[in-house]
């Protein structure tokens, strides 16, 4: 049965679960139902723990060859691949299954499409291309769209904010596993850009770049009204943090630095979206509404009482 969890890569999970569960509570209008909230939890850990069990079994006797991943359940042969791949089939088809179902349908393309382009474009593009953080950033990113889907049933502008965030912090985090693991990756013949270039000096540029970026595209959130004051001056402060970590990285490239960028990486997510859900407006989106349907019923009643010649008129 461990050999199982360890499939499901459960502390990778627990936060792509938290990042859509976030997603689900701002996108909701006002209270948020629990049976909803409940499935998106149950459906997004599944299909996290389906998808990562299959992407171990792809990537088996790659995993062999890494330090980092050769005691995983297939390379120590704790598990048979043939176990592996079902435990993954069945886990991710049930997901994609429960979450159109018990969710909404744009929810459970949105888990297909992550599925999909996490198990057949990013895997086989890992042995061939530097291109695969940025290709694989886009499944990667997809749990704000899953959460505010199920909440909603839409994808509004503030989701594909959430998308943004998600999608530039891989970038930093990503980058500085492979400084750390750069012998790892060439060993094994994965193709991520530290460990195709021989003095670092791309990869610390793009460290940079998408940091900087990450930093403006979190102030959205405030400017959009998803979140507050608060949240904006937190999320100035932590990328200036986060972006700091990142310009020494670049300019020092020692594993070092790059193991400080991916604990800054790694504090960095939850806090943000913690400050973001502490700051949001849902509260005072709920009196609103309550308010709007006490003044239509009083209207309504004075309306009602008037002769009927006024409420003729033109």
């Amino acid at each position: 049965m461990r050999a199982y969890i360890e499939l499901t890569k459960p502390r990778v999970s627990v936060l792509i679960v938290m990042v859509a569960l976030a997603a689900f509570w701002l996108g909701s209008e006002g209270e948020p139902e629990w049976w909803p909230l409940i499935a998106t939890l149950i459906g997004v850990s599944t299909l996290a723990g389906g998808i990562f069990a299959l992407n171990q079994y792809l990537e088996r006797d790659v995993d062999a060859l890494m330090r980092r991943t050769e005691r995983r359940p297939l390379p120590t042969g704790k598990l048979e691949p043939r176990k592996a791949a079902w435990f993954g089939i069945i886990l991710s088809a049930a997901a994609i299954v429960f979450i159109a179902v018990e969710i909404n349908v744009l929810s459970g393309l949105i888990a297909l499409f992550t599925l999909a382009s996490y198990l057949f474009v990013y895997t086989p593009l890992k042995r061939r291309t530097p291109l695969c953080t940025l290709l694989g950033a886009l499944p990667g990113a997809t749990p704000p769209l899953l959460g505010w889907a199920a909440a909603r049933g839409a994808l509004g502008i503030e989701a594909w904010i959430l998308f943004a965030i998600l999608f530039f912090w891989q970038f930093p985090h990503f980058l500085a596993i492979g400084i750390l693991y750069r012998e790892d990756y060439t060993r094994a013949g994965i193709r991520m850009l530290p460990a195709v270039e021989t003095d670092g000096k791309l990869t610390g540029q793009h460290i940079v770049v998408c940091t900087l970026m990450l930093v403006i595209v979190s102030a959205l959130p405030a400017l959009s009204g998803l979140s507050g004051h608060l949240y904006l001056y937190g999320a100035v402060a932590l990328g200036v943090f986060f972006l700091y970590a990142g310009i020494r990285t670049a300019l020092r490239r020692t594993k070092w630095q790059a193991r400080q960028l991916l604990l800054a990486s790694v504090f960095y997510l939850p806090l943000l979206f913690g400050l973001m859900l502490l700051n949001a407006p849902a509260s005072q989106r709920t009196e609103k509404k309550v308010e709007v349907k006490v003044i239509s019923h009083s209207s309504l009643e004075r309306w009602t009482s008037l002769p009927l010649s006024i409420l003729s008129e033109d």
